[in-house]
């Protein structure tokens, strides 16, 4: 079953990488589920360091209070989508434990 399940991502691959219909070759984008998960959360800590670093200017006086608001809730509206990511992925893993076999 495994290698049918190979065979036919691999086929899937050969004719999106060729294009249909004379069309050009598409870009075949790296749809691994952990590399996603990876760079949204590279992205999340970027949004967070950056808003420690506009807030650690502020404190200084080199930067702008709406800039400092923007920052802040940019990193806030970033740690409510990782929250609700990771509440989506344990409920799922608990519905799939409790599946019968």
């Amino acid at each position: 079953m495994v290698s049918n399940i190979a065979n036919a991502a691999a086929a899937y691959a050969n004719t999106a990488a060729r294009g249909t219909g004379g069309m050009a070759p598409r870009e075949i984008p790296d749809a691994s589920f952990s590399s996603m998960l990876e760079k949204a959360a590279r992205t999340a800590i970027d949004s967070v360091k950056a808003s420690e670093q506009v807030s650690a200017q502020a404190a200084i006086g080199k930067a702008d209070l709406t800039d400092v608001v923007a920052a802040v809730n940019n990193a806030d509206v970033m740690l409510q989508t990782v929250t609700t990511v990771r509440d989506r992925i344990v409920s799922a893993y608990q519905e799939i434990l409790r599946m019968p076999i």
